[in-house]
């Protein structure tokens, strides 16, 4: 379904259910360059469990059209906007990577719309560096490869996919080579520029989950544990799989936000 954000059509994937905001509502956030395909696993569940499910597009991502945002305060801010249209007042949010920080922003600016908080493949900062950000300003496949191969554990092109057939690594490369000219570029520029202070951190009182995966490349174990460690009373979680854990680990993603977000 389609909803008007900021003037233009924001796509939201609601996992093969009439979305209804009466229900308890989970919003999912996805990384950078990719879409609301990479929740399937886990937002389907959720819509055929009790809950409203709002797995976005981000603006200029997958089938929502308008302008990337180049820092994650924007997403935060729109974000928001996106629930004022839904006509939901609270959600529980579920971010990966950019989508994460996406998250985090809008629980600290606006606790009250915000029930659980989960952050997975998250740091805090979340470094960028030189050349990845080079080639993705030069829209280069290199930036393409590298997302694809550093966004996964190690080996992972031996790993079998959920998805009979389909390599993790090929998927992975096929979605972000969809994303148009510039997003990946957009979305690496602000990871790498966003901070929280110390403080504010320190005052969020939303109930937090963090994901690490103990094989991620892009945002390792340790800047996981640090992340958890800032926010008070934060649960942390470690799954056995790299960054895109929720294709490497669907099962154990399911599981770890079925015993989260349920009051």
């Amino acid at each position: 379904m389609h909803f008007i954000v900021e003037g233009y059509p924001a796509y939201a994937y609601t996992g093969g259910r009439e979305f209804d905001p009466k229900r308890p509502v989970v919003v999912f956030l996805h990384g950078a360059a990719f879409d609301h395909s990479v929740w399937q696993w886990q937002s389907r569940y959720f819509a055929h469990h009790g809950y409203s499910v709002i797995a976005l597009d981000l603006p200029a991502h997958g089938r929502s059209p308008g302008s990337a945002r180049t820092a994650i305060e924007a997403l935060g801010h729109w974000t928001v906007a996106l629930l004022d249209a839904a006509g939901v007042e609270r959600a529980a949010f579920v971010g990966h990577s950019m989508g994460a920080l996406a998250a985090l922003e809008t629980a600290l600016k606006h606790p009250a719309r915000v029930t659980k908080l989960a952050l997975l493949g998250s740091a805090l900062p979340m470094a960028v560096g030189d050349a990845f950000l080079a080639a993705a300003r030069d829209d280069s496949p290199a930036a393409l490869d590298m997302e694809a191969v550093w966004g996964h554990a190690r080996l992972a092109a031996l790993v079998q996919s959920g998805v009979p057939g389909t390599s993790l690594l090929a998927a992975s490369r096929r979605l972000n080579d969809r994303a148009r000219h510039g997003v990946l570029a957009a979305d690496l520029g602000a990871c790498n520029a966003y901070r929280a202070a110390d403080d504010a951190l320190a005052r969020l009182s939303v109930p937090t989950l963090v994901v690490a995966g103990k094989r991620d490349q892009m945002t390792p174990l340790k800047a996981g544990q640090a992340l958890a460690a800032r926010i008070p009373g934060a649960k942390l979680v470690t799954l056995d799989a790299g960054h895109a854990m929720m294709v490497e680990a669907p099962r154990a993603v399911l599981s770890t936000l079925r015993e989260f977000l349920p009051d």
